[in-house]
C-alpha cells in the first residue's frame, strides 16, 4: 500500500479505497460483499464513494450496525414467523409479570 499525498477522487477504485482505509484489497472485497463497508460491484470491479466511506468511518455506532444487519433479513421467508414467535413470547412474559 502506498500513501496518497494528492486529493482522492469522489469515486474510488478497489485499490484506492483499500489504500485509503489501510486494508488489503482482499479484506475490503470481503467486507464490502458482506455489506459491512459501503461499495458497489460494477462489471466485476468494485467502486467506492469516498463520501460514503467517510460517513461509514465516522458513524460506526451500535444502532447503525444493527440496522445494517437487519437489512440482511429483508428477503428471509422465515422472518414473519420469527416475528410472530417473538410477539407471542413477549406477550407471555407480560402476562407472567402481571401474575
Amino acid at each position: 500500500m502506498q500513501t496518497q499525498t494528492h486529493q482522492l477522487p469522489s469515486v474510488l477504485t478497489l485499490e484506492e479505497a483499500a489504500d485509503y482505509l489501510r486494508l488489503s484489497p482482499e479484506v475490503l472485497v470481503e467486507q464490502a460483499t458482506a455489506g459491512k463497508i459501503p461499495g458497489q460491484p460494477i462489471d466485476n470491479t468494485w467502486r467506492f464513494l469516498k463520501s460514503a466511506l467517510d460517513h461509514w468511518l465516522g458513524h460506526r455506532d451500535g444502532r447503525t450496525i444493527l440496522l445494517q444487519q437487519a437489512g440482511i433479513f429483508a428477503h428471509d421467508d422465515t422472518l414473519e414467523e420469527l416475528q410472530r414467535q417473538i410477539d407471542r413470547d413477549r406477550q407471555q412474559s407480560t402476562f407472567e409479570m402481571d401474575d
